[in-house]
């Protein structure tokens, strides 16, 4: 891909930018204003009107024609407008997440497992929740505040400066701390899980590192963080799957702490614990594909 000049290096960030982010500070405080049903419906409605005009909506349906080839047009078809549904609504409803109850009679989330986290709280010592971009997952940090442990979590900077304000200001309310993606990511990291500090990751994304996993039947680079980390720290790994279910509700499955190989060999210990962390993900994703986060490229050019 050709680099961009520094003239369209200017327009992106005096123009285009300030553009993008009055939009978005619009949005944000329009939907922090309204109903929670309204913000949900009102993003739901944006993206599926403009998401169709993106070049994400290409990826999107390369993505699955690779990875359903037996899938027809129209189930594709069906699949990318849930997709642009799902992350409208958690685009719109990010406007109030921290308002989001998780316990009591008003909670929007449905709890299966939830001993798993417990135990893992009332143990003390440092634990990782994995999950993956699906449904709104800001719901998998959100539930273990409510608990009394509000987790550590890696995030990337937004290229649009109020878009990343607004996302720490959010996040901050729930999280205990924000490490962003850099050079001294891997330090921070370890010094929060040696303070005995739980750690969340989203493992489901691209990267130009980690360890080609298969994924779907394909190779996809896989960050090996949090089989790494649980091995070293042997604390423990536990599983998060978040479902969208209707009027804004929510279900998060906490699964058993994943049992940890030692043959001796880390690498080989990192592999498997990663094969089988993708292995569980692409179930999850099967169930429910019109809530995976289907529009970046996971998968290495082919």
């Amino acid at each position: 891909m050709a680099k961009r000049g520094p003239v369209g290096r200017f327009a992106r960030r005096w123009l285009l930018h300030p553009v993008q982010g009055a939009f978005i500070f619009a949005m944000f405080y329009t939907c922090r204003a309204i109903p929670l049903t309204w913000a949900s419906a009102l993003g739901s409605l944006l993206f599926r009107t403009f998401g169709p005009l993106l070049r994400a909506d290409k990826v999107a349906r390369m993505n699955l024609k690779r990875c359903y080839p037996e899938m027809s047009q129209a189930e594709i078809d069906t699949i990318v407008r849930g997709v642009w549904d799902n992350l409208g609504r958690g685009a719109g409803e990010w406007g109030q997440v921290d308002l989001i109850p998780t316990t009591g009679p008003r909670s929007r989330v449905e709890i299966v497992g939830e001993e798993h986290l417990l135990n893992a709280i009332e143990g003390g010592g440092p634990f990782i929740v994995f999950s993956a971009h699906m449904a709104n997952w800001e719901i998998g940090s959100l539930v273990p505040a409510h608990r009394g442990a509000p987790l550590v979590n890696i995030y990337r900077f937004a290229a649009i400066p109020i878009m990343d304000h607004l996302f720490r200001k959010i996040r901050l309310r729930f999280c205990r701390e924000l490490i962003a993606k850099g050079r001294d990511n891997p330090r921070r990291i370890f010094e929060a899980l040696k303070a005995g500090r739980p750690l969340g990751l989203l493992v489901d994304q691209k990267l130009n590192e980690g360890m080609a996993i298969p994924f779907f039947g394909r190779d996809a680079m896989t960050p090996t963080a949090p089989a790494d980390l649980a091995l070293r720290f042997k604390c423990p790994l536990i599983p998060a799957r978040i479902e969208r279910l209707p009027n804004v509700r929510f279900r998060i499955t906490a699964y058993p702490p994943m049992e940890l190989p030692d043959t001796g060999d880390r690498k080989e210990d990192v592999r498997m614990l990663l094969t089988r962390i993708n292995a569980m993900i692409e179930e999850w994703v099967r169930e429910r594909p019109e809530q995976w986060f289907w529009v970046h490229r996971r998968w290495p050019k082919e």
